[in-house]
């Protein structure tokens, strides 16, 4: 059965409660009936893989509703890691050509472009705290605003000068760790921006909650608030 397949190879899932493994379950299926999926250079993309996709990024918006999606329909998953033509000018005006690397990337308005590979892989990754789709519709969280920032559009129960100034403070915090080449729970890309930062926060409180609590403590608490969602707790609970 997809459903059991898919609770197995992501043992993240599994430590939430039974409602919320139903709760999931109902979501992904209602997701599944919003987006459209397509797959990139000849890939079919599966009802297995489909469903893998959808669970993982449900798993944010479990308590927040997935009307937080709203904002786009379709997901592009590539067999591996794509390349991006990328261009930037500097101070002076000139224009530089670069190609970057891709794992996924969420836009304003969609498409969300996911690795298959990565994605397939986020069973053992989540020991490191890495998982692309969370990472990726993170982002979408955060441009519902309009804006990539680091700040999603909050409940009521968060203000902003709150959510801002912890994040601030621990974005500040984490930089300087990098700087200084210290091990952090945290992926270094992290450091290249708040927005970033956010993201790679949210990939770590889902499948590796205990690290970031331990090591961001403020951090998590507010992760907690906005997700409504507590998994260190549940991660201690299951052993």
């Amino acid at each position: 059965m997809t459903w059991r397949r898919t609770l197995k190879r992501f043992p993240f899932l599994q430590a939430l409660g039974a409602d919320d493994i139903a709760k999931l379950r109902r979501m992904t299926s209602l997701f599944l009936d919003r987006k459209e999926f397509s797959g990139a250079h000849g890939l079919a993309v599966t009802d297995d893989m489909a469903v893998a996709i959808a669970a993982q990024a449900c798993l944010p918006v479990l308590h927040l509703g997935l009307e937080a999606y709203d904002g786009f329909v379709g997901i592009v998953v590539h067999p591996g890691q794509a390349v991006a033509r990328r261009h930037a000018t500097d101070d002076d005006g000139i224009v530089h050509e670069y190609d970057e690397v891709l794992a996924g990337e969420a836009v304003q308005g969609g498409p969300v472009m996911l690795s298959w590979r990565d994605v397939r892989a986020s069973g053992s990754t989540a020991d490191i705290g890495y998982n692309v789709v969370i990472h990726e519709f993170a982002h979408v969280l955060d441009m519902a605003n309009g804006v990539a920032d680091g700040v999603p559009r909050l409940p009521t129960r968060i203000s902003r000068t709150a959510w801002q100034r912890t994040l601030s403070d621990e974005y500040a915090k984490f930089c300087g760790r990098i700087d200084s080449d210290e091990t952090t729970a945290l992926d270094s890309y992290g450091a290249e921006a708040p927005e970033e930062f956010f993201a790679v926060a949210s990939e770590a409180f889902f499948v590796s909650p205990r690290d970031l609590h331990a090591e961001h403590p403020a951090l998590y608490a507010l992760l907690a608030q906005f997700y409504a969602q507590d998994p260190a707790s549940a991660a201690r609970a299951a052993g």
